[in-house]
């Protein structure tokens, strides 16, 4: 039997809850497919920050790099300052293992329905390609209560370091802020083509970039040319570019009109969240932070500490999540039985037997052990 290494990291809040569930049904489908998994469990979360004040210690790391996978479940605590936790695990993550992919699959589900009309029988498919590296979210910036500001930055990427400073004077004095955001040609390249191979596999001739070049020229500007000269790898294919906000628009109208998006790093938080909406909510929504080292799967929702416990977390964004998972590692015909099944679940024809997050009375462990058996 072939035994899959994959670290585990529940996290807070629901994190642990949901996780437990995709465990179960990743062995479920381990059972069937012939394949077995080895959990490396890590604690790095709200307790273990405030027990040891560690966040995430480069043995973790490098303890982590020898597993094939990596499924997170959520960070983030109320008695946390925020961003200590999202920047000390989940964006040193993403950085260290240079995951510059975040892929977001939205696809319309029996007993999800869509908020706003659509055609009989059609369904939402889409995917947002999202470049996870660049962008606004560098972390590079600096506010200042008056005058001006004058600091030095470093930011370190797998594909280079930027550094420098940065300097600015407001006259008259008045507090403001500043934050730099970088979008280079090698990012551009390297996620562009991801975007074109996923239209192919899908069988799609198309792909959607997601910009704003007229008000923004210089970032998303350069985004659109460096974008149309990857393309040119394609010419079977064709690229369009649609202004952020408009797209957003005609998602609503005619979400089912979209497949693959990319996205820059900004956008693509905000468009794939608004594909969740639009095909059943958060609690749907799968989430995989991919590079060419260790690749990490993870819910798109947060810990939800507020519903922690209580049984009426949804499993199945986690499920979802590990279905992209095993797909990842060379496992796609168990990835397809378990979406299969996470499908077939939702479409139960008692509403009861949903999770409560879809107005159903199952439970988070009850969702679980129901698609572990359909697996």
């Amino acid at each position: 039997m072939k035994l899959h290494k994959i670290a585990l990291l529940p996290g807070d809040g629901i994190g642990p809850e949901v996780t437990a569930e995709a465990v179960k049904v990743v062995t479920a489908a381990g059972a069937k497919h012939g394949f077995g998994v080895e959990w490396v469990t890590y604690p790095f979360g709200a307790a273990h920050y405030a027990r040891t004040g560690e966040t995430l210690p480069d043995s973790a790391l490098a303890e982590m790099e020898q597993t094939d996978a990596m499924m997170l479940g959520a960070v983030g605590d109320p008695s946390v300052k925020p961003g200590i936790l999202e920047r000390g695990i989940l964006l040193r993550l993403r950085f260290y293992f240079d995951q510059y992919i975040n892929l977001r699959p939205a696809r319309s589900y029996a007993g999800a329905p869509c908020p706003v009309p659509m055609r009989e029988g059609a369904r939402i498919d889409s995917v947002v390609v999202r470049e996870n590296t660049e962008d606004f979210y560098m972390g590079v910036g600096a506010t200042t209560s008056g005058g001006g500001l004058d600091v030095p930055f470093e930011a370190e990427r797998g594909l280079y370091r930027l550094s420098g400073r940065l300097s600015a004077k407001f006259d008259p004095d008045c507090a403001a802020a500043l934050q730099i955001g970088a979008i280079t040609r090698p990012g551009v390249e390297r996620v562009t083509r991801y975007a074109f191979e996923t239209a192919k596999k899908r069988g799609e001739k198309e792909v959607i970039l997601a910009s704003k070049a007229n008000a923004v020229p210089f970032l998303y500007g350069f985004l659109d040319e460096e974008t149309r000269r990857a393309a040119r790898e394609y010419p079977d294919m064709t690229l369009k570019i649609q202004n952020v906000d408009a797209l957003c628009y005609h998602m609503v109208r005619n979400p089912t009109n979209f497949g693959v998006i990319l996205c820059p790093n900004l956008f693509g938080d905000i468009v794939s969240d608004l594909l969740s909406g639009l095909t059943g909510g958060l609690g749907l929504g799968a989430g995989g932070n991919i590079g060419d080292r260790l690749s990490m799967f993870e819910p798109v929702h947060g810990s939800a500490p507020d519903i922690a416990g209580t049984g009426k977390a949804n499993p199945l964004a986690a499920i979802l999540c590990a279905a992209m998972m095993l797909d990842h590692i060379g496992e796609g015909e168990a990835a397809r039985s378990i979406e299969a099944a996470a499908a077939s679940r939702l479409g139960e024809s008692d509403p009861a037997a949903r999770p409560i997050e879809l107005g159903g009375a199952a439970s988070c462990r009850t969702v679980g052990d129901g698609v572990a058996e359909k697996v």
